[in-house]
């Protein structure tokens, strides 16, 4: 039995996962990125081999994606992190057609057909004022943890309307409004639908075709899910695989370079 692995690297957290000939995830792991990319890169895959007590020799082909991916130093090839959470997606949710991706630094929204592969895509082209940035900006400004954002923002029955286009300013408004006497639910749902107001115009820029899946570390914020689906007036696709789209697509990837190897009539490499 071959396995094939992918490493998505990311400015907040790695994600690595492995999977077998027949595409099923045998292990996976999420861990900080820090300073240390290169680190990052190997701890998480070596979590991942020890999960399932996998010997690195059993491991075919590797292929790292993500903002880092340049830095997977055991890698075989990269592949762009666009791709591969469209071809993760995919995976996941079969009928995928739309996916917007929401990470630490930048949001995408991507196209794709019905076998995962990209037909559009685009990404914030301004700062990360749509992102899990602009939502770090607020927990530090309130003291909330950050997995916590989501539950207490749901609380909220009038929410505050953010202005700011800057992430930079985002901790200094929140503060604004915080001193104004409006409610932490409130700043913190108006927070969320100011994101979710801009992914939506990312989102119109591809073309949203449902079925949409939300795929990036945010993806895990439930009051992120919910403002996206009222901007966008859709159901979105969430599991806890979203998180690792990307690492689970570049596996794919690499199990296509694995298989492909051993048919004598196409030796081409897969580099989506």
């Amino acid at each position: 039995m071959a396995y094939a692995a992918g490493v998505d690297v990311g400015s907040t957290q790695t994600k690595a996962v492995i999977i077998d000939e027949d595409r099923n995830v045998i292990s996976r792991a999420l861990i900080d990125t820090g300073a240390n990319v290169v680190a990052a890169a190997e701890n998480a895959f070596r979590q991942c081999l020890r999960e399932k007590d996998i010997n690195p020799e059993e491991v075919e082909y590797v292929v790292g994606t993500g903002y880092g991916r340049y830095r997977v130093t055991f890698g075989n090839t990269q592949v762009t992190e666009i791709s591969c959470h469209g071809r993760g997606a995919s995976h996941i949710f079969p009928n995928t057609r739309t996916v917007v991706d929401m990470g630490g630094q930048d949001t995408k929204a991507i196209r794709v057909n019905s076998t995962g592969e990209i037909e559009d895509f685009c990404m914030n082209d301004k700062c990360a004022a749509g992102t899990g940035r602009f939502l770090g900006a607020a927990a530090v400004a309130l003291d909330i943890p950050l997995g916590e954002l989501g539950t207490v923002a749901l609380k909220s029955d009038k929410p505050t309307r953010i202005s700011t286009t800057c992430t930079v300013f985002a901790e200094s408004e929140v503060l604004s409004w915080l001193g104004k006497g409006k409610k932490i639910e409130d700043i913190l749902w108006g927070v969320h639908k100011s994101i979710a107001s801009r992914s939506v115009s990312l989102l119109r820029r591809v073309g949203i075709e449902e079925e949409i899946t939300f795929t990036g570390g945010v993806s895990r914020n439930v009051g992120m899910v919910e403002s996206l689906e009222q901007a966008i007036g859709a159901k979105l696709n969430v599991s806890d695989d979203c998180h690792y789209c990307g690492a689970l697509g570049a596996a794919l990837f690499a199990m296509d370079n694995i298989l492909a190897s051993r048919a004598p009539h196409d030796t081409k490499e897969v580099t989506a």
